[in-house]
């Protein structure tokens, strides 16, 4: 009984990984359209601030429900929420403004280093523990990484672009861990904090450093898009995190890149170079080492 109990638990968190996933794919492209009409700052400002406002307009047709599934943050989770704030800050600049110069689909792809990032932090700082199986899969999707990093490997010119979307990758690498200390608390708060702190942070450095103010149509869409691929996105993936725990759970975003770049070249029109076809391959072959270990290994705890 317990057993079934575990394993029908383990795959509702699967589902909601992998839905977490989809959900945020659609960022990738359809940020790339919208950073024509506004900076990477107050992009990142508006996704962050419509995925708080999105999931606290939910919340209130839910509390009630909610409020006796899951305790309220308290002052021992302080460190933990104010360093995913910073870090949620810091993450989504770097990858607009990686989305400036480099492809959508390489972009997409790139994402999956967070895979690997995450796991790093996960093992040496926050101590959970990983399978050489899970390690041998890291270490092809770094490499997978690496391959998509450079734009030309018969000059190996290095992207700038892809640099700072690697940056980023680490940031969120940080802040998947930090969430994941936050992840048994009340879901519907977690999202919020994270939505509308990180949302005015980035507000004000895009003050600070003057970009233009976008219109009302464009903040209007790019809120829209942010309650859905980053507030809905983020809503499923702390749920699915207090199950798998941080390295499996963002192993499950392996699929977000690959629909991503489905995205991108329906959407944009963009042709990806046989270097990214031989990184594809390498990243699906890591992310399903990933995926067969997450069915393996018992729940975390």
């Amino acid at each position: 009984m317990f057993q079934n109990k575990e394993v029908k638990e383990k795959l509702l968190a699967v589902l909601l990984a992998l839905l977490a996933a989809a959900l945020y794919a659609i960022s990738v492209p359809l940020s790339k359209l919208l950073l024509e009409r506004m900076g990477s700052v107050f992009l990142s400002s508006f996704l962050y601030l419509g995925a708080g406002i999105g999931i606290g307009i939910m919340y209130l047709f839910t509390h009630k429900k909610e409020g006796a599934k899951s305790e309220r943050l308290t002052k021992k989770e302080l460190p933990y929420t104010v360093g995913m704030i910073v870090l949620d800050i810091a993450a989504p600049i770097l990858l607009m403004i990686g989305l400036k110069t480099a492809t959508a689909a390489n972009v997409s792809l790139l994402n999956n280093f967070e895979i690997a990032a995450t796991s790093l932090i996960a093992l040496f700082i926050f101590k959970e523990l990983i399978s050489k199986r899970v390690w041998f899969a890291i270490g092809l999707i770094t490499v997978a990484s690496m391959l998509l990093s450079f734009e030309d490997m018969s000059s190996f010119s290095f992207s700038m672009g892809s640099l700072f979307v690697l940056g980023a990758c680490v940031c969120w690498g940080f802040e998947n861990n930090c969430t994941r200390m936050l992840s048994s608390k009340n879901t519907y708060e977690i999202v919020i904090l994270k939505g509308i702190f990180s949302g005015l942070g980035s507000f004000i450095i895009a003050l600070i450093v003057r970009e233009a103010f976008p219109s009302a149509v464009v903040i209007l869409l790019s809120m829209l898009l942010g309650f859905v691929a980053y507030g809905l996105s983020i809503f499923f993936y702390v749920r699915a995190q207090n199950t798998l725990g941080a390295a499996k759970t963002s192993a499950y975003y392996a699929v977000a890149p690959f629909i991503g770049t489905l995205l991108s070249c329906l959407i944009l029109r963009e042709k990806p170079g046989y270097m990214y076809f031989i990184a594809l391959a390498v990243m699906i072959l890591g992310a399903g080492l990933i995926v067969w270990d997450t069915l393996k290994q018992p729940k975390e705890v």
